[in-house]
């Protein structure tokens, strides 16, 4: 069990969160929406362990790992918006340079794990510069997903992807999920959202639980409320 407890930031004296709260059990998947700028990306980017909150705790079996921040990235797979690449380097060195464990084992996931499932073994002797914007995002995928971690956030996966790609981040997601993982992601892609087993709704630093299964009108509509 996975449990955001009162969770505040604010940046130059304006308040970004305003102790944020939430529950994620195994199996589970957060959603969590808002309109641009509501503070979305600084969320998850303190869950991820990427930059700390001013107060609250992040706890997983008891454990509140703001206080021992190894445990978050050996718990916690974090895939932002932006993918963090040298694009002058291949795909597999890439890979390398991000990878959570041994070579070996990198090349057993380009075999049969979570990098063959996303399709990164065709493509690891590219050049990352020459990647589409969906590859791009599978790699990232498979490089937080290296330490095998039973938490991933993802920080809008679908954002600007075709079509197939989308789909097949969907399909791994939904495996997830299935073998017992526990994903929170933002999005505004209703096909993402129907993944998610809870929605919420971030506006003006305060998370509002919302219904599963929101139509885009209705999602519009507690925006706006």
């Amino acid at each position: 069990m996975l449990k955001v407890i009162d969770i505040y930031k604010s940046y130059r004296r304006r308040a970004i969160l305003k102790g944020v709260c939430f529950d994620a059990e195994p199996g589970s998947c957060i959603g969590i929406v808002g309109s641009n700028g509501c503070g979305k990306t600084t969320l998850l980017s303190i869950l991820a362990g990427a930059q700390k909150a001013d107060k609250g705790r992040l706890e997983v079996d008891g454990i509140d790992l703001f206080s021992n921040r190894k445990q978050i990235y050996d718990r916690i797979a974090y895939v932002p918006q932006e993918n963090p690449f040298i694009p002058e380097l291949t795909v597999k060195d890439n890979l390398s340079l991000w990878y959570k464990g041994s070579r070996k084992r990198m090349r057993q996931d380009l075999e049969n794990g979570p990098a063959a499932m996303l399709g990164i073994g065709p493509m690891e002797n590219m050049i990352v510069s020459r990647l589409s914007g969906g590859m791009k995002k599978r790699l990232s995928l498979a490089c937080a997903l290296s330490g095998h971690a039973p938490y991933l956030i993802m920080d809008e996966p679908g954002a600007a992807l075709d079509l197939e790609c989308k789909e097949a981040i969907r399909q791994y997601v939904a495996g997830y999920l299935k073998e017992g993982g526990t994903v929170i992601l933002t999005s505004h892609e209703i096909d993402e959202l129907s993944l998610c087993s809870q929605i919420y709704v971030l506006k003006s630093g305060i998370l509002h639980k919302a219904s599963p299964g929101q139509t885009v009108p209705s999602l519009i509509a507690l925006f706006r409320s």
